[in-house]
């Protein structure tokens, strides 16, 4: 078997203190280590960015905003529980984790408490275990409201912005985990690489005639579930919906057509845009067409690329697929060999951390 299936390839150690803890101010003043061949690389800053991209290029993000997924209630019994909003399954139903988990059964109940009560309907945010689900261990819950407007207003009162495991020490406010771009709720983490974009910075890029374009993928379980199989390839990812619309497709087909490049910011936009065409070629149709619905596409060294020509990534977890998906990019050992520089030039690593950006030559 390929080394490049194997989970242990895909390890590396990375000292604790560059696991970045607050975010750099500003947001675009972070490092940013251009891979501008298949042999060279530099090192540059993030405000930069438009030098190394050409005009007709087109940058896509992902215009998903986290949502306030950490929920404090108490059960009926009035014994304390905490929850972790993963994916909405139907409206007021969502996939979550919940602990303790081992004594939530199936019609329990829980109790949110709100800061205030208005009026009769902002009393309190309840929601009902519906069911269990055996793949990630959570639970389906069913809330008390009959109105978008209401639930998420509620969820904005009583949740909290769930920092990354690995973020322990930080003094960052929630705003600094969104995007300056974030529209559409539903995530539970930022799409990272998005983080480093300043209003400064786009305007300096569109100013070069660098177009953009949105996509939509409400970043769940599906991004940071770990790889448990040694043989990668027998991993299976967690679906997580996407929605690629017809405007972002027109904008990708006209830039390749004019001979620019698509550049994704960030792996979202990776799995949505390849994995909206893996759902056209599904349906024998030859070019990307826009797409809205779910996604298990999984990414690693062998995989053919059918439609981004670069993206921009942060620095990932040691066995994560998200490593496995840049390596399908540039190469695991070359992918491997840039991380062991970075950390020897005191990047800082993850979520808060400096980017990276990719052009294949």
């Amino acid at each position: 078997m390929s080394s490049d299936h194997l989970l242990s390839s895909y390890d590396y150690d990375l000292p604790p203190e560059l696991i970045a803890q607050n975010p750099m101010i500003p947001r675009d003043h972070s490092r940013l280590l251009v891979i501008n061949s298949p042999t060279t690389h530099i090192h540059s800053v993030f405000r930069d960015l438009p030098k190394w991209l050409l005009p007709g290029d087109l940058l896509v993000f992902n215009n998903t905003r986290v949502i306030p997924a950490r929920l404090y209630g108490k059960k009926t019994t009035g014994a304390p529980v905490e929850i972790l909003l993963l994916e909405e399954k139907e409206p007021f139903c969502w996939l979550a984790l919940v602990k303790p988990g081992k004594r939530f059964k199936i019609g329990s109940e829980i109790h949110f408490p709100l800061d205030h009560n208005d009026d009769k309907e902002d009393m309190f945010l309840a929601a009902t275990v519906l069911d269990r689900d055996e793949e990630t261990g959570g639970r389906l819950l069913k809330f008390n409201v009959d109105s978008l407007d209401l639930f998420w207003k509620k969820i904005e009162e009583i949740g909290q912005i769930p920092f990354p495991p690995y973020v322990t020490e930080s003094e960052a406010d929630s705003s600094q985990y969104q995007t300056i771009y974030a529209q559409k709720p539903g995530a539970v983490a930022a799409p990272t690489a998005g983080l480093h974009f300043t209003d400064e910075l786009l305007d300096n890029l569109q100013h070069k005639r660098i177009n953009q374009a949105y996509i939509t993928l409400h970043v769940g379980l599906g991004t940071f579930r770990p790889v448990d199989m040694e043989n990668i390839k027998e991993h299976k990812m967690h679906q997580e919906w996407i929605e690629v619309p017809d405007v972002t497709v027109e904008k990708i087909k006209e830039t390749k057509a004019n001979g620019g490049r698509v550049i994704a910011v960030g792996t979202t936009v990776v799995r949505a845009l390849e994995g909206a065409a893996k759902a056209a070629e599904m349906e024998g149709k030859k070019d990307l067409k826009a797409f809205r619905g779910k996604t298990d596409i999984f990414i690693y060294p062998g995989y053919s690329w059918r439609v981004i020509d670069g993206m921009i990534t942060n620095f990932h977890l040691p066995k994560s697929s998200l490593l496995m998906l840049v390596s399908a990019l540039i190469g695991r050992e070359r992918l491997l060999d840039l991380y062991q520089i970075a950390i020897k030039e005191k990047y800082r690593f993850y979520s808060f951390g400096d980017g990276m950006l990719i052009l294949l030559s």
